[in-house]
């Protein structure tokens, strides 16, 4: 039988990785990750302000690398058996997009434009208008944010969309629609970019966008205008329908094919968020929470419809039919902020050493310094009297999205060391998780195992067993190093028409788990007193510090 390969090609925050399988075996046959020039480089972002933008020619240019160097790791004749591709990406990352679908930033005019570029999944320029959709949405005959958990965020679609035509006249002039990343470039490995006629993901448009079946697609054009008369009419110009990534998006293009030495009938699937890939390449089953644990985190539930499907789960972000695995409903959580709260802590050891002894001393520090950290926090005793940290530097995604909050540290004395905070702002990661489990079971959906992937969970053994010890359930960590890229592999391989169907290609090309974290006893049970202290907390940063002292942390 002549083997067929596929590639998963997964973008992330700040590299985009490549990854080529046989669809038959599972074998990982290439890889290589390729970072953003652009980005790296701190371009066209400002952290003071929460602005994150991020250039579409640091996707293609990284894209054509990352997938010839992980060509190049195979023999060269297996390019000529490349059945398909899938790709998956952050989000909310959207653009704005001429009548052709091309991003604003490539045309000449808005190159150096960051309102023309792909607004980053953790961009908060849009707080505001978050807080007005919200407002109207709750006072609406249809409150469109029912399959969303309640309350929009400023990290997704249309508030992004709203805030940039506000901002930017040259754009609110130039800008026929707007498309997310995953669809763009999807679009894009086709040759067919057109906006009205490429096909949207289904997860993206349902956990971010607003679209469900029951609107017959996007909320009504009626709302947007009274939303803001500078809506009026996108609906028309953006989309009615979705699909789900086992289908295909197109065939791949002339140009693509001739760049990257594959075959012209290599099928492109339809793309999907990084997480939603990610899950699937962790083998997620139904009630199983998947979390994706990196800068971020993002949490993935499936389950049958018929179980669940009558549910309107407050809080989280999104319930949508087919986001993940096609046929059942996807669900998705998140914190805003997991290792960047870790590289936080880090920065601010490490950047003064850098002011005084320079960069070679700085760089030697940066390599140690959390492996030492966790080191010696992994020696401390948990106590009930323990610092309590609070995980909202980034803002608070679930349950109940709200990015304007802010972190903080409790109980600090003359003793508090630098492993002893790191040792809280872990725990109060955790605890961020374990909000997020108790949220889905007060609501009356079971969670009965956890599956970790991404970076921090294949990297640190102490937050993997702090994270076991807080939410008192084992975690299973994926073998894989590339689960989301795996993910999209798999799609792509049905969207080729190598497997029937998604279950036929986890079960061929899974790579399994590599590790389990086992809640200890005696730790589970102090942190289970420290989570109603890091509750009350919450609370207190929330409702006390922010609304009756009248402070403007915005």
């Amino acid at each position: 039988m002549k083997e067929s390969y596929v590639i998963g090609i997964d973008f992330g925050t700040d590299s985009v990785r490549a990854l080529v399988v046989n669809a038959n075996t599972g074998e990982q046959v290439g890889t290589a990750v390729q970072e953003y020039p652009r980005w790296k480089q701190g371009k066209y972002c400002d952290a003071g302000v929460s602005q994150f933008r991020q250039h579409p020619l640091d996707y293609l240019e990284s894209l054509e690398n990352a997938v010839l160097n992980a060509l190049d790791q195979a023999p060269p004749a297996l390019r000529q058996q490349v059945r398909g591709i899938s790709v998956d990406t952050t989000g909310s990352t959207p653009v704005a997009v001429d009548s052709n679908g091309t991003p604003l930033a490539l045309l000449p005019e808005f190159a150096e434009n960051p309102n023309g570029m792909f607004v980053l999944w953790k961009d908060h320029t849009a707080n505001a208008e978050a807080e007005e959709i919200n407002r109207l949405a709750h006072s609406y005959d249809i409150d469109f944010t029912k399959y969303v958990g309640g309350i929009y965020s400023s990290e997704w679609f249309w508030a992004k969309i709203l805030r940039t035509l506000r901002v930017d006249e040259s754009v609110r002039e130039q800008a026929f629609s707007w498309v997310e990343h995953c669809d763009w470039i999807s679009a894009e490995l086709t040759g067919i970019t057109d906006p009205l006629l490429l096909k949207r993901s289904r997860c993206a448009a349902g956990h971010k966008a607003l679209w469900h079946q029951e609107f017959d697609g996007l909320p009504s054009n009626a709302f947007f205008k009274e939303l803001d008369p500078l809506l009026d009419g996108l609906r028309d110009r953006l989309f009615t329908d979705t699909a789900t990534s086992d289908e295909p998006m197109g065939t791949i293009s002339e140009k693509w094919s001739q760049k990257l030495g594959i075959p012209a009938d290599v099928v492109i699937g339809v793309g999907a968020f990084d997480a939603h890939m990610g899950a699937v390449g962790a083998l997620i089953e139904p009630y199983s929470l998947c979390k994706v644990v990196g800068t971020s985190t993002c949490d993935m539930l499936v389950a049958p419809n018929d179980e669940v499907g009558h549910l309107l789960i407050k809080g989280i972000c999104g319930q949508v039919d087919g986001s993940i695995v096609p046929g059942m409903l996807g669900m998705e959580a998140g914190q805003s902020a997991f290792g960047d709260i870790y590289a936080w802590f880090s920065k601010l050891i490490i950047e003064p050493v850098r002011t005084l002894l320079g960069e070679e001393e700085a760089a030697q520090l940066s390599k140690k310094l959390i492996p030492h950290l966790a080191e010696q926090a992994a020696k401390l005793p948990v106590t009930e009297k323990d610092i309590i940290a609070i995980d909202w530097l980034n803002g608070r995604r679930t349950p109940d999205a709200k990015h304007t909050l802010k972190g903080g540290l409790l109980g600090l004395n003359l003793a508090s060391d630098s492993a002893r905070i790191f040792k809280a702002l872990v725990e109060a990661t955790a605890y961020g998780s374990k909000a997020i489990v108790e949220r889905f079971r007060s609501e009356g959906v079971p969670i009965h195992q956890v599956i970790a992937i991404g970076g921090v969970a294949k990297k640190s053994a102490f937050v993997m067993q702090t994270l076991a010890d807080v939410l008192n359930m084992p975690i299973k960590v994926a073998a894989s190093e590339q689960a989301c890229a795996l993910g999209a592999a798999m799609f792509a391989s049905v969207a080729a028409g190598v497997h029937p169907g998604l279950q036929e290609a986890q079960e061929a090309m899974s790579s399994g788990f590599d590790a389990v974290y086992q809640p200890r006893e005696a730790q589970s049970a102090v942190y289970q007193q420290l989570y109603q202290k890091y509750l009350e907390a919450g609370a207190y940063i929330e409702n006390e510090f922010l609304q009756k002292a009248h402070l403007q942390l915005t």
